[in-house]
């Protein structure tokens, strides 16, 4: 009968530790396993916003980076046009440069040309005025024949 009696007792005692544990251990170690589980499953869910928040934030980056490089290209067009036309603005303003100095040039030789004539003349009217003195072996009077030299020179 000890044995049955022994029996008993560890029937008694784990039946008292199985109701003591239902009461007061099993509620606090399942209700720490629902709160880890919805911890979980809150944190998977997040995880899973935060992967399409990414996912359209790269999208977001993608389209913006299309568009700066849109942009730049633009920029870049138009910086290029810009130098183009000053480079036409240059050839055009060196060219009305170039006909102004070729103008001044020519206006500056047509001078040269008149004062060469002028020189000209005033030197034939002196060879002539020689001339004359040789031939006539006389001295002829420069101040009364001037308007007979200017005639001359202008005919020339």
């Amino acid at each position: 009968m000890t044995i049955n009696l022994t029996m008993l007792g560890q029937l008694i005692s784990f039946v008292m530790f199985v109701l003591f544990c239902m009461k007061f251990v099993w509620p606090p170690l399942t209700q720490a396993m629902r709160e880890r589980q919805k911890a979980l499953a809150e944190g998977l869910e997040k995880a899973v916003l935060a992967e399409k928040q990414l996912e359209s934030a790269n999208d977001a980056a993608a389209v913006e980076l299309e568009a700066a490089k849109k942009q730049a290209a633009e920029l870049i067009a138009q910086a290029r046009q810009r130098a183009n036309q000053i480079v036409e603005d240059a050839k055009g303003q060196a060219t009305e440069e170039a006909d102004r100095i070729k103008l001044g040039a020519q206006s500056e030789i047509d001078q040269e040309v008149n004062r060469a004539r002028e020189s000209l003349r005033a030197r034939v009217g002196e060879l002539a005025i020689q001339g004359a003195e040789r031939i006539l072996e006389s001295s002829v009077d420069q101040a009364r024949h001037q308007e007979m030299l200017n005639k001359l020179a202008a005919q020339l």
